[in-house]
């Protein structure tokens, strides 16, 4: 496996909040900057739900010599708008392709089957991810037959959602996956999975990944990572939800003890294991966790707990790296 890339949000907007208010060109090129000359890394996964966020940073990508994942995240949609917002993405990622400065990947979407409507029950993100955190979900016979009905639904909107992307884009096309997403590989250049390894699927997690490599295609991770607090690793995917947001201003909803290291050794870990498998590449999520600020002194407001950023964010917008920057950092200078 090639050196780790990295996941960079340029705002998700949900549920009436936005991952990250604060945006200008000129701090995302400097970010892009530090990603590609000090983390070492050959490619970034540009993410977000505003296409012109999303232009700015993979712009700004490409100048910094990296290869761009060009990520577009619709967010609550039904099939038939979300499939309309993909294609306008993917003619904008043709733009970015067409210059010439590095390869663009267009990601078709990310985990559509609970982050958009029509597929598993739920009127909102929050509840459809609650749905699918639900250890009763998964062993009530009637709960469970109907979330197999609306992932299979998701199945039949993958080919609709390939043709229109290929209508408008001439480079290669993916979709980052959940783990527990049944996708038609053959429709794709890249086999994309978004790989968290925690306490629950610990036992058959590479061999879950090394599986996919049946397609005869790359495999990559598009997301893996974990928050920095002690247990976070056995959380992996959901170790972001320790935040109550339902008090103003949100607080941590437990005690839990700052270990930066916890970054540290998941990394080590899991890059070690990707590459065991071989897969083509991996990217940390993410760079930053822009609006979940470091506050030192305050430990149940310090929403950094709940991030997976290489670095972090003051209430100014001011970030400094944690341990695993530079971990990540050591890694990747040793991949050149």
């Amino acid at each position: 496996m090639q050196s780790i890339g990295v996941n960079y949000d340029t705002g998700l907007r949900y549920e009436g909040r936005s991952t990250r208010d604060r945006f200008d060109a000129a701090s995302v090129r400097f970010d892009m900057t530090v990603i590609a000359h000090e983390l070492h890394a050959p490619a970034v996964r540009v993410v977000g739900t505003e296409l012109d966020r999303l232009e700015v940073a993979g712009e700004a990508a490409l100048a910094a010599g990296m290869d761009l994942w060009f990520s577009p995240m619709p967010m609550n949609l039904e099939p038939s708008a979300f499939i309309a917002f993909l294609t306008d993405c993917a003619a904008r990622a043709e733009t970015l392709r067409q210059s010439g400065r590095g390869d663009v990947v267009l990601v078709l979407g990310c985990e559509l089957s609970v982050f958009c409507k029509g597929f598993v029950p739920g009127e909102t993100t929050g509840e459809r991810l609650a749905l699918m955190g639900d250890p009763a979900t998964w062993t009530d016979p009637a709960k469970l037959m109907e979330l197999q009905a609306g992932l299979e639904r998701w199945g039949e909107v993958q080919e609709q959602l390939a043709s229109a992307a290929r209508g408008a884009f001439g480079g290669r096309i993916t979709y980052a996956a959940g783990m527990w997403e049944d996708v038609n590989w053959e429709l794709f250049d890249i086999v994309s999975v978004d790989a968290y390894r925690d306490a629950a699927n610990a036992a058959t997690f590479a061999g879950e990944l090394a599986a996919r490599s049946k397609w005869g295609k790359p495999v990559v991770a598009t997301e893996f990572g974990c928050c920095a607090y002690r247990g976070a690793a056995d959380r992996g995917g959901s170790g972001w939800m320790i935040v109550d947001r339902g008090v103003d201003p949100p607080v941590i909803n437990g005690s839990y003890e700052r270990d930066e290291e916890e970054q540290v050794e998941y990394l080590s870990e899991l890059v070690e294991e990707f590459h065991r498998i071989e897969l083509a590449a991996a990217f940390w999520f993410s760079f930053a966790g822009f609006e979940l600020p470091h506050r030192p002194g305050d430990p149940r407001h310090d929403l950094d707990l709940s991030a997976y950023g290489l670095v972090a964010v003051g209430d100014d917008g001011q970030w400094r790296p944690k341990k695993v920057f530079g971990k990540l950092a050591e890694l990747n200078a040793g991949r050149r």
